[in-house]
């Protein structure tokens, strides 16, 4: 390594903690990103879905997100590594925020006039390049600048701010009543305003070209693979974050089918699916802001990671048991409350105990890139677990106890990773 990649500024062990200005404007970006994805994921994609055919809606549902978790699963890393060697006077992130913004509007706004299944798979794949390639680059912008010391507090916020992303898109969903095309450009506005605030007050640190190593093809696709037995705690790490995701997506990917044919809300409720999934929607978005902000600076506090991401992900599991057993109306009501008691917590805290676990400065872009595959390829898994225990499997109550068994071994594998307490 050459003295000026040990002393680039851009690559140094943050020490100072970051402005409250700087965290509001990470905080909106997960905002937009999270309204853009979510907004479509959650409702609009399934009323497009059903558009197109509905004996087949859930075919197609996981069909076209199955392809863009695919796409997402090399756009992640991918745009995280080139990040880390970006050279711009706007900093290593910056660009690659803005740019994803912008390509993953213009395939929202696209998607509005999908005509067929294959064009609406190909640009939701689009939308998903996009915002994974800005969620990459504002994720890796967190230990770039967040002090270990307040990553717990500004890991919360951030996941905060997915939250209220995520609310944001159930709203957008249930806003438009069923037109998902007004839904599609509204999300993609959400996106876009979410980047002015830290494109203008970002504080990203530029790397020197001197600090960059040369670019060698085959070292750069080898980079990729971060072997187990060199970085052990950032392995255990990567599987814990991966099970606990497959098994929370397992929960929320049918929900606004759950609603509709297993709590039949509209028949005993009175209550439009749609309408459900915004209600089960703000309930999570509460107890996930209260609990990821609360969990993230307890974690600060006591200095310790594991606890509390052992027993936030059990949490979670109880939810998935809850809704497993409990298919009526209240039974959704407590699920989606205790899921987002649990899922809060784990988000602040995971990542605060994964930013620890990095194993080098200089491509803290690609390796979190690697870390966020366990959160993509949870959505590709998912559906392909989910639906035969839809389908064929028992339905529902078969589908919530295997997500909750699921998530449970990823807080087992937690106690596995030694170098954080």
């Amino acid at each position: 390594m050459s003295m000026s990649e040990t002393t680039a500024p851009a690559l140094a062990e943050p020490d100072r903690r970051v402005r409250p200005i700087w965290t509001a404007g990470v905080v909106l970006v997960n905002v937009g990103i999270n309204a853009a994805f979510f907004g479509p994921l959650q409702v609009l994609m399934g009323q497009q879905a059903a558009a197109f055919s509905e004996p087949d809606k859930e075919a197609i549902l996981a069909l076209v997100t199955g392809a863009g978790a695919a796409v997402s699963l090399v756009a992640n890393p991918l745009c995280g590594a080139f990040s880390d060697r970006t050279t711009s006077r706007r900093g290593r992130r910056v660009p690659w925020v803005v740019a994803g913004a912008v390509l993953g509007a213009a395939a929202l706004i696209a998607l509005a006039g999908a005509p067929n299944v294959a064009v609406m798979t190909l640009l939701w794949c689009l939308v998903q390049a996009g915002c994974n390639g800005a969620y990459a680059a504002i994720t890796a912008a967190i230990p770039d600048r967040v002090p270990v010391p307040q990553r717990g507090t500004v890991g919360g916020l951030a996941a905060m701010g997915q939250t209220v992303g995520i609310l944001a898109g159930a709203v957008i969903a249930a806003a438009v009543t069923g037109n998902f095309a007004a839904g599609y450009l509204v999300s993609a506005l959400a996106l876009l305003a979410g980047v002015v605030l830290y494109f203008f007050r970002n504080d990203d640190v530029p790397l020197p070209a001197g600090a960059r190593p040369p670019f060698s093809l085959a070292g750069f696709v080898r980079g990729f693979w971060i072997s187990p037995a060199r970085h052990p705690d950032f392995a255990w790490a990567w599987l814990t974050r991966l099970l606990v995701n497959i098994g929370n997506h397992m929960i929320t990917l049918y929900l606004l089918f759950f609603l509709t044919d297993a709590v039949r809300v509209r028949e005993t409720q009175g209550i439009e699916p749609e309408l459900g999934v915004l209600i089960l929607t703000g309930l999570y978005a509460v107890m996930v802001i209260i609990t990821s902000v609360a969990g993230g600076r307890l974690s600060d506090r006591m200095g310790r990671r594991k606890p509390l991401v052992i027993i936030s992900s059990a949490v979670i599991a109880a939810a998935s048991l809850i809704l497993a057993f409990a298919p009526t109306w209240p039974g959704a009501l407590a699920g989606a409350s205790v899921l987002g008691l649990g899922f809060g917590c784990y988000l602040a805290v995971d990542f605060a105990l994964i930013t620890e676990v990095l194993p080098t400065a200089l491509n803290r872009g690609k390796d979190l890139g690697v870390i966020n595959i366990a959160n993509s390829l949870p959505q590709v898994l998912a559906p392909l677990i989910a639906f035969p225990f839809v389908a064929l499997w028992g339905g529902y109550v078969s589908l919530y106890v295997a997500a909750a068994a699921i998530g449970l071994l990823g807080a087992v594998f937690v106690v596995k990773i030694k170098g954080v307490d």
